[in-house]
């Protein structure tokens, strides 16, 4: 790693410049040090924080019910109005600053989760910050032209970066633990991480139903490990996605045989002897949800929605609509909020809209169902496993923390950056942790 060229990432960095600091309008906002650690302790209605002040004092927190146990250090007293100020966002900030320190931060995060509703607003940002914060959300929107923008910043920080820790596969999405059939002598070298996305993926072809005569869409394709699972499958494939790096990186491992061993063999795939080459008929376009033509028999769609914002949901689910044949199935996989805490959510932006995926919104099932329903697509067998996704997170983080300790992250990306990294992790495993966001899976049907 290359401390001295902090050049990828840095768009993703600056995105945080609305800066949440010490100054007289933000003491003010807090109103008092003590009054804040009030607030939290009447709003944790399960677990505790043990939190050692800065003049040397511990107080805990909460420990009313059982729950998850936090130990916080707060170094500075300006953590505590960064938070009250700036919620989620500005808490980073004081964790990047030094501000505050935890032996591991995943329990704070989950405690905060489980305890969203009657915290209230002790945690979210208010006044003026979270104006700006909605604000530049805002200008972020998924537009033709800025979803373009959005996904490069992300996902165009380079195929290196990315598989130096998500695994052989290269999976960004939450991956399927539990019950999984015995590893065959085609996946007995995988890691654990690998093989439960290999359950998942399977889990997805199986509710497609596709077979030989099926023509298949893939809405935002990743680095191709479904759409070439589903081409040994189905008659035709095409993929489509936003990021050059990734159709890039999918490009490539066609023009060196089509599928890989590492995701190999799934559902209509042979069990023994070698995989067949499947490249003929797997398509990888660079193509907005929007332009999408044709009729398809079946479409998957895998943690993509979350990324589109809530004033695209309803063009995003007319567009698998109008794609689909009477009859076919659209396999959707989400991350969504409690719909008791969305609205709260939705007036501001978190951490993770500022700082990781821009333009993005969590899912609000309700609502997603409601906008589905409305054009003719029928919900069927949701199926939710937000612990699935706490143990995915965890596996990155500890890839991600081998990579940096190796010296195996690419080169161009600051301590900053990768400090940065690593907390996006610990927050979203704790989010999942916590109970408030979920990850979904839903076959929708359409009807006629």
């Amino acid at each position: 790693m290359n401390a001295q060229s902090p050049v990828r990432g840095a768009e993703l960095l600056q995105a945080g410049r609305i800066g949440i600091g010490p100054h007289w309008l933000a003491r003010l906002a807090a109103g008092g040090f003590q009054r804040v650690l009030d607030r939290i302790d009447r709003g944790l209605a399960s677990g505790r924080i043990e939190t050692t002040l800065p003049d040397g004092t511990i107080r805990v927190l909460g420990g009313r019910a059982p729950g998850f146990t936090a130990i916080v250090t707060l170094h500075s007293w300006n953590a505590l109005i960064r938070l009250a100020t700036g919620g989620s966002v500005g808490w980073y900030q004081a964790w990047e600053a030094g501000e505050w320190s935890s032996p591991d931060p995943v329990p704070l995060f989950a405690l905060f989760m489980a305890n969203a509703a009657t915290l209230g607003g002790a945690a979210r940002a208010r006044g003026p910050w979270r104006l700006a914060m909605r604000t530049l959300h805002a200008l972020r929107r998924n537009t033709h032209g800025g979803a373009a923008r959005n996904v490069a910043a992300h996902y165009d920080l380079g195929n290196d970066f990315y598989g130096a820790w998500l695994g052989e596969l290269r999976v960004y999405s939450s991956a399927m633990f539990e019950d999984q059939p015995a590893p065959s002598r085609w996946q007995q070298h995988m890691s654990p991480l690998d093989f439960a996305q290999l359950s998942k993926i399977s889990t997805v072809i199986a509710r497609m139903k596709v077979d030989h005569t099926s023509r298949v869409l893939e809405i935002g394709c990743g680095w191709g490990a479904l759409a070439a699972a589903l081409a040994g499958t189905a008659a035709s494939v095409e993929a489509i996605s936003l990021s050059d790096e990734q159709l890039a990186y999918c490009r490539r491992r066609q023009e060196l045989g089509g599928q890989p061993r590492d995701s190999q063999p799934l559902e209509g795939q042979p069990r023994e002897g070698k995989p067949r080459n499947t490249s003929a008929n797997l398509q990888f376009r660079k193509l907005d949800y929007r332009d999408v033509s044709g009729t398809y028999d079946a479409i998957a769609s895998i943690e993509m929605v979350e990324a589109l914002g809530r004033a695209y949901w309803p063009s995003f689910l007319g567009v698998v609509a109008g794609a689909l044949r009477p009859g076919g199935r659209a396999v959707i996989q989400y991350i969504s909020i409690r719909d008791d805490l969305f609205d709260a959510y939705a007036a501001s932006a978190d951490f993770i809209q500022t700082y990781v995926f821009p333009g993005g919104m969590l899912i609000r099932t309700s609502e997603f169902r409601a906008l589905a329903e409305a054009r003719g697509l029928i919900w069927h067998d949701e199926v939710s496993f937000g612990n699935h996704y706490a143990a995915t997170l965890e596996a990155w983080r500890a890839n991600f923390d081998a990579a940096v300790e190796e010296g195996r992250l690419p080169a161009g990306f600051d301590d900053k950056f990768v400090r940065l990294w690593r907390y996006y992790l610990m927050y979203c495993e704790g989010g999942f942790g916590g109970g408030g966001i979920d990850v979904s899976q839903v076959t929708l049907v359409k009807g006629g």
